[in-house]
């Protein structure tokens, strides 16, 4: 970001944070892979990720070493890799960081470095290399989001308390100056060596109801509203302007199908038809279009357009189809315009979403009529995010359509999510997150390939097999590829967009970190001053 006139005030600004969410104002479940435990984001050029064609990262060595590991990657790691201090980022980093993540006391997930059998130091003090006891496909999520500065812990296996009073270090362009349950104050990081060099002397992110008020008051300069309708009108200002992004989040209607339950959905028929009514279009001209900034209608499926979107929902809205599918297998309109099934019976669909977010409460008001011309009877059922939606209603799978933002890292290993396993059961403890209850064995099949597949090509047949089978059996119908929001005063700052748009080693930042929100700016609940314990990392979940 640049400014363009020095200020007494700040902006509620979020940048370049590992833990810090491009979105605000809004509830919605996270799909977040990001250890809880590391906080020193290291995205500057070949510092953690595990890629295997940028300059300067890792040489994606994945064949069986010698050593008799499935796996090996090396990371090369670039000169300018470094701590606030000027020590050099390395071997004993990822060390710390990988006891952290398997050690400390409430780590909810250690997927794929559970794996790990082996950190040792390579040619030179900016080569890592990694040993795997498997061969473990989404070998690029591991260490991708950010490290822990062993010099800055007094134990590594044991990080329960060690953030408490803040984050000291910094491998990013920004450090910490102060925090407090009220605001952080960052400052430029004096030993920052990449090329996102800041031009702010400081930046204060504060927490505050009313965001476009403040900014259009010039209280703040820059803030990361949650997308709303009439989020153009409510920022309406001469001296303001909002630009969008594609974010890390995909919005979209889930149908809950799980056949012990019984619901509307758990019929095949009912659930086709009703999706193949639904007319994605009109909904995102009525809902979308007016804060999208032109990023177009998903078609995708629950996954950033890529390598592994084939489009497949593009063509899911056929009302006429949807009729005959019905009459086929029996079904019949009553005299009040509701399809009847062969046992006299009319589906009453439960709709959840969270009650005061205008965005979905706007959608239901405008799909509800549409969908009862259609002769399918619906009715909000809606409460509060959390705990209801969020925290209880979604993992008992005690709803029939909801719409909720899932937020995903780049790479497919969150889909393994919806294997058929993963439906909550005694066998899992109630823990799995495939919170649809949908079950195809050829596409969980197709999962568990994938995670174990590391020729890429392969490796995307395989998702798109699981994306198409999503499609035929309707899970959900996606919506829109989220954006980041960023809103601003011309008169005080400019290239915003720097700010929400991802880098391109976005994989390297946590877009999706559970945060305390507020209308500018929040503060990351993961590392609150005060927290005993460290919050919850896992693989995958599209409930919190």
């Amino acid at each position: 970001m640049s400014t363009t006139r020095r200020s007494a005030k700040f902006a509620a600004l979020a940048v370049s944070l590992s833990f810090i969410a491009a979105a605000c104002g809004d509830d919605e479940p996270t799909t977040d892979t990001a250890p809880a435990t590391t906080t020193g984001g290291t995205d500057a050029p070949g510092t953690t990720t595990a890629d295997t064609e940028p300059p300067g990262t890792t040489t994606g060595d994945t064949e069986p070493p010698e050593s008799g590991a499935a796996m090996r990657i090396t990371y090369d790691i670039a000169e300018t890799a470094v701590w606030e201090d000027g020590s050099p980022i390395g071997v004993a980093d990822f060390q710390c960081t990988l006891d952290a993540i398997m050690n400390t006391p409430g780590s909810l997930s250690t997927t794929g470095y559970d794996q790990i059998l082996s950190i040792t130091a390579g040619e030179s003090d900016q080569q890592v290399i990694v040993e795997w006891a498997s061969t473990y496909a989404p070998y690029k999520n591991v260490f991708s989001n950010s490290l822990i500065k062993a010099a800055a812990v007094d134990d590594c296996s044991d990080v329960s308390e060690a953030f408490d009073e803040g984050i000291s270090y910094s491998g990013r362009e920004w450090i910490i100056d102060s925090w407090t349950n009220e605001q952080i104050v960052m400052v430029p990081n004096p030993g920052y060596l990449g090329e996102h060099v800041p031009t702010a002397e400081k930046v204060v992110i504060v927490l505050a109801e009313d965001g476009p008020t403040l900014l259009k008051a010039g209280t703040v300069d820059f803030i990361f509203p949650q997308a709303y309708t009439g989020i153009d009108q409510e920022l309406a200002d001469p001296n303001v302007k909002f630009d969008a992004a594609p974010g890390g989040g995909f919005e979209g209607l889930y149908f809950q199908q799980d056949p012990a339950l019984g619901g509307p959905f758990s019929d095949e028929v009912y659930r086709k038809a009703f999706a193949m009514s639904i007319d994605r279009e009109a909904l995102y001209q009525q809902i979308y279009a007016p804060f999208a900034q032109g990023l177009p209608l998903l078609d995708c499926g629950p996954i950033a357009p890529g390598p592994y979107c084939d489009d497949v929902f593009a063509d899911a809205y056929d009302p006429d189809g949807a009729v005959a599918l019905l009459e086929e297998a029996g079904w019949t309109k009553g005299a009040d315009g509701f399809w009847v099934n062969p046992d006299g019976e009319v589906p009453d669909v439960r709709w959840m979403v969270n009650t005061g977010n205008t965005r979905r409460e706007s959608t239901q008001e405008f799909m509800i009529p549409l969908m009862a011309e259609a002769g399918f009877k619906v009715h909000a059922d809606n409460c509060e995010a959390l705990p209801c939606v969020f925290e209880t209603r979604l993992p008992s799978l005690d709803y029939d359509l909801a719409m909720f933002i899932n937020t995903v890292i780049p790479d497919p290993s969150y889909m393994r999510s919806w294997g058929c396993d993963q439906i909550p059961s005694e066998e899992n403890d109630f823990q799995g997150q495939n919170q649809q209850g949908w079950c195809n064995e050829a596409a969980t099949q197709a999962l568990i390939d994938a995670d174990v597949e590391v020729d890429e090509d392969a490796r995307t047949e395989l998702v798109k097999s699981v994306l198409q089978a999503m499609r035929d059996d309707f899970l959900m119908l996606p919506t829109l590829q989220f954006p980041n929001i960023g809103a601003y005063r011309t008169d005080r700052v400019g290239n915003t967009n720097g700010e929400i748009a991802p880098r391109p080693a976005a994989r390297t930042r946590s877009p999706s970190a559970p945060t305390r929100r507020g209308s500018c700016g929040w503060l990351p609940s993961r590392f609150r001053p005060g927290r005993s314990t460290p919050p919850p990392t896992r693989r995958t979940s599209s409930t919190r």
